[in-house]
């Protein structure tokens, strides 16, 4: 589902404006490095990920040929207007003497680690002096990072923020199936399902974005033995409307006899979610739910999240009973729980949790749904990614590169070669001398990638970070 595609043409995926940049830098220039790092934002750390996926499906091995350097010295040249200021010569040179594969070195954190903003996450240079005008070629395709990044981020937040009220209101087991993925639908294309749904995954094993699922499966080496993710049989609107509001008990009858095991969860406001809990499967369907071998999973999907929850838990727990916990907080019925999956951000988990706490229902009652919140609604600006140039070569000497606007203190760039203390978690200039004590990984090096990391490092990483 993602993988090579033959076709893809590394030269013309980058910004058009870098596409003249060769003419530009100072002469006698040998070396560029840069590197990318997240300002700050709405986290104060992220959860880095993603970078193995671009290197093995868009930079691994020869990604150079005569025929995509034909394509696109054509299809350059009209893109400005007939003007000859396509790199053939450049471009040539790397087939000729590299063949195909990308003279550049790339550093990056272990993918899953959590790094505090204002740190460098990936460093990239050039290994052949006659092409230091690819280190920022690239910057494109490796900024692409931000996205899967900031969604690992998120994710793992949210992760921390159950783990705090599971842990305030009794236990925190079950905490990996608590935040379900509902955003397959909800984003722009095949590969933001892929690559964000997978980020997601790092920290929650619950999905309903299968192309998560297949991209984990090809680029971060799963246990074949261990699922990467569930899900469980689920209705919809269209699945309960179609029987007719008068007729909606037997839609949701059908969906407790027709998965006669393990976990279902039906949609239950298509009319009036009152009734739903109180008479449909507090009462009409009460010892069916209690005789099944399973959990009916009772969705709420309109109206504001915290109350119409907490008044669905009251329904639910005066029909089905309740136990208090250890803590003293109310714990329903085993046989049933409430998924939330309407309106549902970072925010909104606080909101309802906080709600049910106040009113004596511990977290563990409930789990989340969430789609365009988590997938869609970021963007590069939400921690504030930036990659920039820190030093270069010239001649043979180095010379530390970096923008201090004065309109803009927060773009203030760092200078020079780059490290990250592994003990202090903070970015200094690099030392041969400090080579042990940095965290930055040569991972990419002339087309080869030197480190894989499994679905297995990542997720342990991962979840460590979120306590």
């Amino acid at each position: 589902m993602f993988g090579k595609n033959s076709d893809f043409n590394i030269i013309l995926a980058t910004d058009g404006y870098k596409l003249s940049h060769y003419k530009q830098y100072p002469p006698g220039t040998e070396v560029v490095y840069s590197y990318m790092e997240s300002r700050g934002g709405k986290f104060p750390s992220t959860i880095f990920f993603g970078l193995q996926y671009f290197l093995r499906r868009y930079l691994e091995g020869p990604v150079v040929t005569q025929e995509k350097i034909d394509e696109a010295e054509e299809k350059i040249r009209a893109y400005f207007g007939g003007a000859d200021y396509f790199n053939r010569e450049g471009w040539e040179y790397i087939l000729r003497e590299h063949g195909g594969c990308l003279p550049v070195s790339i550093k990056a954190v272990p993918e899953g680690t959590d790094v505090p903003t204002g740190n460098v996450l990936i460093t990239i240079e050039n290994t052949d002096p006659k092409c230091y005008w690819l280190t920022n070629y690239l910057e494109t395709m490796l900024v692409e990072v931000w996205y899967p990044t900031t969604v690992a981020t998120l994710s793992n937040y949210v992760r921390r923020k159950l783990l705090a009220y599971l842990r305030k209101t009794g236990s925190d087991a079950g905490v990996d199936f608590m935040f379900h993925d509902f955003g397959y639908r909800g984003v722009s294309s095949q590969e933001s399902a892929g690559i964000g749904g997978a980020a997601h995954l790092l920290n929650f094993e619950g999905t309903d974005t299968i192309a998560a699922i297949e991209l984990l499966r090809e680029y971060y080496d799963p246990d074949p033995e261990s699922p990467i993710a569930v899900t469980i049989p689920a209705s919809e609107h269209s699945t309960i409307t179609s029987w007719g509001e008068d007729r909606e008990v037997d839609a949701m009858r059908n969906m407790l006899t027709s998965y006669p095991k393990g976990p279902v969860a039906c949609v239950s406001d298509s009319y009036n979610i009152w009734r739903a809990c109180s008479d449909y499967w507090g009462r009409e369907l009460r010892m069916l739910v209690n005789s099944r071998d399973g959990v009916l999973v009772v969705r709420p999907d309109s109206g504001d999240p915290a109350k119409v929850d907490v008044k669905c838990l009251n329904l639910l727990g005066e029909a089905f009973g309740f136990q208090e916990n250890e803590r003293g907080f109310k714990v329903i019925n085993p046989k049933v729980r409430l998924i939330q999956g309407d309106g549902v951000d970072y925010e909104t988990i606080d909101t309802v949790l906080a709600e049910m706490m106040h009113e004596g229902w511990a977290a563990e009652n409930i789990a989340f749904g969430c789609g365009g919140a988590l997938l869609q609604r970021l963007d590069r600006d939400t921690q504030k990614f930036a990659f920039k140039c820190s030093s270069i070569r010239i001649d043979g000497e180095w010379s530390d590169v970096y923008k201090d606007p004065i309109t803009d203190p927060g773009k203030k760039s760092k200078r020079g070669r780059l490290m990250l203390d592994k003990h202090s978690m903070k970015t200094q200039k690099a030392t041969p001398s400090d080579a042990s004590s940095d965290l930055l990984q040569e991972v990419f090096r002339n087309g080869e990638v030197l480190v894989t990391h499994t679905l297995g490092d990542v997720r342990e990483r991962t979840r460590e970070a979120a306590g």
